[in-house]
Formats: structure tokens, C-alpha cells, sequence
């Protein structure tokens, strides 16, 4: 993902293509007993939909919006506890990167990547999620209309961002 990220960042330094042309076929275990070969983007995401370790349930499902916005918490906290978002500037970036991409996986998720952010900026939403077995109760399953009241209302009526300026 960090190879992808930096190419995305620089397209003349080609990395991430460079490496997964060189990277070993190793094969993974799946729900159902099935195996599968992650070798990019697209093969990464359908081993995810199918992982062991997803939810019962859920296996083979395509990313949903409480979905989604675990996954931008999670990913803010990591490049948080790496110092990445120290720099203002790379912060705003990789923010609006996180929120224009995750509209792959569902549709109505951008709106919530700035919240995703803040959310991992409180060392107490951290230590809830570590306490509570490592599951964010407070957006699984929640619907759309229902997740939309923690994004400030002018977060929510703003069609431009992250597109203006990335």
C-alpha cells in the first residue's frame, strides 16, 4: 500500500509497478477453502472480501460504508503513530488522498474520511477500540442517514472537497 501510495504521489518513480512485477505468487488461504493469488489492487481486495478473518457472515461482501470508515480510522491511526500527519500540509494531502480513493469501495464514504481522521487523533478512541476487543461498535451497522450526524454539516454539504485541490 505505501509503494502504491508513493507512486500516486510521484508517477515518475514508478515503484509500486516495479515491485509487484517482482513480487513472489504466494497463495492464501480463503473462506470456503478456497486459495487465491494477491498479486495487485484488485486480487488484494477480493482475498479481503473472502478473508478467514472476516466477520461471519460478511465473507465475500463487498466493503460497506462502516467498512470503509473502520478501515480510514484504522489507517489514519497508523500514519498517525508514524508521524505522518505531524506535517500540516502532507496531513490535508493524504486526508483528501484516503477520501477521494475510498469511493472504490462505497460510494457515500468520503464524507467521513476527515471525521475518520479526527477520530484518530483522540488517544481515548484508541484505547475504547483496544478495550472493546478491537471493534468499533460506534459505526458497525450503522446506516447511512444515521452515521451522517457525526460529520459537521458543512463536512456534509461539501461536493468539492477532496477534489479541489489534490
Amino acid at each position: 500500500l505505501a509503494s502504491w501510495i508513493a507512486e500516486k504521489m510521484d508517477p515518475t518513480d514508478p515503484i509500486w509497478t516495479v515491485e509487484r512485477q517482482t513480487r513472489p505468487q504466494k497463495v492464501i488461504r480463503l473462506s470456503g477453502g478456497y486459495t487465491h493469488v494477491v498479486h495487485d489492487r484488485s486480487s488484494a481486495h477480493v482475498a479481503a472480501w473472502n478473508s478467514v478473518h472476516r466477520e461471519a457472515g460478511k465473507e465475500g461482501d463487498h466493503f460497506k460504508l462502516d467498512d470503509s470508515r473502520i478501515w480510514m480510522r484504522l489507517m489514519f491511526w497508523s500514519a498517525r503513530e508514524q508521524g505522518l500527519l505531524e506535517n500540516e500540509n502532507f496531513a490535508y494531502w493524504f486526508v483528501g488522498f484516503i477520501g477521494h480513493f475510498v469511493k472504490i469501495y462505497e460510494s457515500t464514504a468520503p464524507m467521513f474520511a476527515r471525521e475518520s481522521a479526527r477520530w484518530s487523533a483522540d488517544p481515548a478512541n484508541i484505547q475504547t477500540y483496544l478495550d472493546n476487543g478491537r471493534r468499533m461498535d460506534d459505526v458497525r451497522d450503522v446506516p447511512l442517514r444515521e452515521a451522517a450526524r457525526d460529520v459537521p454539516a458543512a463536512e456534509a454539504r461539501d461536493r468539492t472537497w477532496p477534489y479541489e485541490e489534490l
